[in-house]
């Protein structure tokens, strides 16, 4: 019996390690990344940039010319549901983004 009840204690810190581990995932910051793309000007880019996310006109244009010269840029860190809904927008906008774990 008491290799059963010792058994059943380990099972209970392996799911509680798991759930732990799940919420710790689920509270790390995700990256919103835009790639570049032949199809959108540069001046769209930028527009996206300050009216999606606020960013001044310096920053907006500075990430543009990340994805212009780099071939993508962070343009936002967030929660992973706030990055979701943020690279959908962009997908919207007909920008290519995606999501990356921090």
């Amino acid at each position: 019996m008491s290799s059963t009840a010792g058994s059943t204690l380990a099972r209970g810190e392996t799911d509680l390690e798991e759930e732990t581990s799940v919420r710790a995932a689920a509270q790390r910051p995700y990256h919103v990344v835009v790639w570049n793309d032949p199809v959108n000007l540069m001046s769209y880019v930028s527009w996206v940039f300050r009216t999606y996310f606020g960013h001044s006109s310096d920053r907006a244009h500075e990430l543009m010319m990340q994805v212009h010269e780099k071939g993508r840029a962070v343009v936002a860190t967030g929660s992973r549901e706030q990055a979701e809904r943020d690279v959908t927008a962009m997908h919207h906008y007909g920008l290519q983004a995606t999501l990356e774990e921090n």
